[in-house]
């Protein structure tokens, strides 16, 4: 899921990433506004309350709101900085911004239960998950070639309906541009689904739900490693077994003989 990059990448190293990470997503945006009653991969609501709390003159809110959008980007720059400095082309450039999106996880997880609802509490809870959506946002555009945004769904509704006009006017649809439908139409199912699991599973065990973006982390991770090793000993074993039977058949044989 990590190792290939760019243009190596096939639509189902994309679609792969597509599903797992829009349900961490989604996941996180639903169980987060339960928690703290902030979106928190919508940028663009983002900025629209901010153009309000100025219009308003309510200083406060504004000087949070910006906050929060200025940690979505620092996230996205951040993830982007190491991944160039480390090499865009080499997987393991994925592995600590990934880290640090856990870790981000862990500590609304640990601490969540300190949530009293305060303005300052809100505010760096939901702003340190706004980070980590600005981390995986652009860890995912990088490697998919900006073919996956993951906590976009305001572009990826756009190009579905471009996509889907597409569809109408041709007449019929290559397999790039089924291709295009397909992990768009994925990405928003995914990211929906991944917001009714945050729900209700945010909903029944509080903050001890942000376990489940936590795995499905864990598990981007590690997909590679324990595909090529499976892999590795499935052909180990098919060896094994060819070997195995080739032994049994002679000496079968040899008794025959005898």
């Amino acid at each position: 899921m990590l190792r290939h990059v760019g243009a190596k990448r096939s639509f189902l190293h994309n679609l792969r990433l597509a599903v797992l990470l829009s349900l961490n997503a989604g996941f996180i945006n639903a169980a987060g506004f339960l928690a703290f009653a902030v979106l928190t991969t919508n940028v663009t609501g983002h900025a629209a309350l901010l153009a309000v709390h100025i219009s308003d003159e309510d200083w406060r809110h504004v000087r949070m709101v910006a906050l929060w959008l200025l940690l979505f980007l620092a996230g996205a720059f951040l993830s982007a900085t190491y991944i160039r400095r480390i090499g865009a082309d080499k997987p393991h450039a994925y592995t600590v911004p990934i880290l640090v999106i856990i870790a981000v996880l862990v500590f609304v997880l640990l601490a969540g239960d300190t949530y009293s609802g305060g303005f300052a509490q809100t505010g760096y809870f939901a702003g340190s998950l706004l980070f980590a959506m600005g981390m995986q946002n652009a860890l995912v555009s990088i490697i998919s070639g900006s073919v996956v945004r993951t906590t976009h769904l305001t572009g990826m509704f756009t190009d579905l309906g471009i996509d889907l006009s597409g569809l109408l006017f041709s007449g019929r649809a290559d397999a790039l541009l089924r291709r295009k439908i397909i992990l768009r139409l994925s990405i928003i199912s995914c990211f929906l689904l991944g917001g009714i699991a945050g729900g209700l599973l945010f909903a029944h065990f509080r903050f001890r739900a942000f376990a489940v973006p936590v795995l499905l982390l864990i598990l981007a991770l590690c997909y590679d490693y324990f595909r090529v090793h499976f892999a590795h000993a499935l052909r180990h074993k098919g060896r094994h077994h060819t070997a195995l039977l080739l032994l049994i058949a002679t000496r079968m044989f040899l008794s025959m003989s005898v």
